[in-house]
């Protein structure tokens, strides 16, 4: 029964996410009769606008909701992922210190996509660091939950205090990217991107079984032989490279991480990282597919900030989750 509900529930995210890319596709700022797809114009719209745009909302839902997922267990917190213990606010300081300097830096550095990235991730990797310091002092979630806020409010602070030092110009730029923006990334930077998030991905798919173990406790998988420290350092890379590399390029985005991860469980019915780390990739893609088309309705040719649009859906679900909880 139970083999049968999973085939069912993952041809369901494969047909969904089939065909949510082609509906993004369709969608844009300029309407392309079908008709007239040969024209070489609306074809540089689609190679060089909207494919890049849907492979990069695939990729980044994949990514930050494998980072949540990953995060709640390891952190054994239901609320756990990027956006809410800090990680992105790190992400994001790494990319303003990066961002409003550029005009110092080598041309070659601020084009290349790989300053950014880099940036990124050690700022994503810092705040992780003194997240899992704290929760070795703590076993309440509560706590660790709180602390990660509080992190990220410090994060966006030393952010606040940069940006009043900026020039405008860096400074415009910086606030776009804040708004978070899936379109930004070309072939150029997917280059960059790409190769960071598969090796995230595959460093979360070898932590399958350690991640398993986890769900009853270090002393439990430590007890089935897991090198537990090995297991932390392979979880902070893999989220500092999920999460790093994303934030680095398309801004930070709120909730996916948090939200897709319980609505992967509920479906599968299982905890098993074997079934859930495929799942959440899936079911991450959609979603963030999904926060895109609707970014596009409004009809007068502008986009909506796609980190609004994803706050919109994702947070009623992290309200039903604290509900759930509570009860």
């Amino acid at each position: 029964m139970r083999i049968t509900r999973n085939i069912v529930s993952f041809t369901l995210l494969a047909v969904v996410l089939v065909i949510l890319f082609g509906i993004d596709l369709c969608f844009g700022s300029v309407s392309i009769p079908l008709s007239e797809l040969d024209d070489p114009i609306y074809h540089n719209i689609i190679l060089n606008f909207r494919l890049t745009k849907a492979i990069t909302a695939i990729l980044v839902g994949a990514a930050i909701s494998v980072a949540g997922l990953i995060m709640q267990t390891h952190f054994q917190n239901p609320l756990a992922g990027p956006y809410v213990l800090g990680v992105s606010s790190g992400a994001s300081l790494g990319v303003a210190l990066f961002m409003l300097s550029a005009s110092v830096l080598p041309a070659v550095i601020v084009n290349s996509g790989w300053g950014i990235v880099i940036s990124a991730i050690i700022g994503a990797m810092l705040i992780l660091m003194l997240i899992l310091v704290v929760s070795y002092r703590t076993t309440n979630n509560t706590t660790l939950l709180i602390v990660g806020i509080m992190f990220g409010q410090i994060a966006g602070s030393i952010v606040t205090i940069l940006q009043n030092h900026a020039n405008p110009d860096s400074l415009k730029l910086f606030i776009i990217w804040t708004f978070g923006s899936l379109s930004s990334v070309t072939w150029t930077f997917m280059q960059a991107m790409l190769p960071i998030v598969v090796i995230g991905l595959a460093i979360a798919i070898c932590l399958q079984k350690p991640l398993n173990a986890m769900l009853l406790g270090e002393n439990y998988a430590q007890s089935l032989g897991i090198n537990i420290k090995r297991t932390r350092i392979l979880i902070v890379i893999s989220i500092a490279l999920l999460a790093g590399a994303t934030t680095a390029f398309t801004g930070p985005i709120a909730f996916i991480g948090l939200a897709v991860p319980h609505i992967v469980r509920l479906m599968l019915g299982t905890n098993d990282h074997h079934l859930t780390i495929p799942g959440t990739m899936m079911a991450g893609a959609i979603l963030l597919l999904v926060c895109d088309i609707c970014s596009q309705l409004p009809t007068n040719g502008s986009v909506l900030p796609i980190n609004a649009i994803s706050s919109i859906i994702g947070a009623p679900i992290v309200i039903w989750i604290i509900l759930k909880n509570r009860n």
